[in-house]
């Protein structure tokens, strides 16, 4: 049992947050015991910037949001009494913070000691950066593929080899993508799971694009910021742990039609003459995205 967590300020007077530096967002729906260990992570070996922790709870099943008042009193918690989806929950949140960088975090990750101020010394260097997104790894401590190029069918075929050679263990993938995720590069797009941004670059664009419940949100966040002139870099000095799959594990059905509407939904805006094509193939096989 980890310790209980001091009291924190976010709410120094009712209704009126306190004001920070950054603000760490985590969307949560069901993933209370990731959630235990992501917080406990964030706290026991704060950044050292300021920040506030802002958790939204998006609906959960498990008793969430009790579970937060009790044992977490200094974090902030926003509750919705249905479940809106990844963007809208991280507006929802966004919008009642004032930070000047923002970091989106899921909950099922583990932040190590001074991973959090690598991000942001990131930025504070690069004044063309307007995001940055660390090197992420799983349990084992194997890379996982969070960046990549512009979503296209092209790009989606090569990026979907690697992910899933990588998550197979075949040995020539396993090697490319560790030799990839080694060297800072400016890249097309960083993943959501863990995604620092700069409030003005955020709010430049209006903010996540609600039409995706969940998944694409964050590389079409990235493509309206890279429109705007502004870079992406990914860096491997910071280095966080997701703990892939576990927050959506106990609904696979739902999850992988949200991916679908989100995918149709990320052609018909970026690639409108390739939406009709995914349309038939997800016929053929099956597949609804409704």
């Amino acid at each position: 049992m980890t310790e209980q967590p001091e009291r924190g300020t976010w709410n120094a007077e009712p209704g009126t947050p306190a004001s920070h530096r950054l603000s760490i967002v985590i969307v949560t729906y069901n993933s209370r015991v990731d959630l235990e260990a992501c917080l406990h992570s964030l706290t026991s070996s704060p950044p050292a910037i300021d920040h506030e922790i802002v958790v939204v709870d998006n609906a959960s099943g498990d008793g969430t949001p009790g579970y937060l008042r009790d044992r977490w009193p200094g974090i902030r918690l926003l509750e919705s009494r249905i479940n809106i989806g990844f963007a809208s929950a991280n507006n929802l949140a966004i919008r009642q913070t004032s930070g000047d960088f923002v970091l989106l975090l899921n909950p099922d990750t583990i932040v190590p000691l001074g991973a959090v101020d690598t991000l942001v010394q990131a930025l504070d260097r690069s004044p063309a950066t307007a995001v940055v997104g660390p090197r992420i790894v799983d349990a084992k401590g194997c890379a996982e593929l969070s960046f990549g190029a512009m979503i296209s069918p092209l790009a989606e075929l090569r990026q979907k080899v690697l992910v899933r050679g990588n998550d197979r263990g075949v040995p020539w993938i396993r090697t490319r993508v560790e030799r990839m995720t080694r060297r800072a590069r400016d890249v097309d797009w960083v993943s959501g799971a863990c995604l620092l941004i700069r409030r003005r670059d955020l709010e430049a664009v209006g903010l996540l694009d609600e039409r995706f419940f969940m998944y694409t949100e964050d590389v079409d966040l990235c493509a309206r910021v890279r429109a705007t002139g502004r870079r992406i870099l990914f860096i491997p000095d910071a280095e966080i742990v997701h703990l892939r799959g576990r927050s959506v594990a106990t609904a696979q059905s739902a999850t992988q039609s949200a991916y679908r509407r989100s995918h149709l939904a990320f052609y018909e805006k970026h690639h409108p003459r390739w939406a009709p094509v995914l349309k038939l193939y997800l016929k053929v096989r099956g597949l609804s995205a409704d």
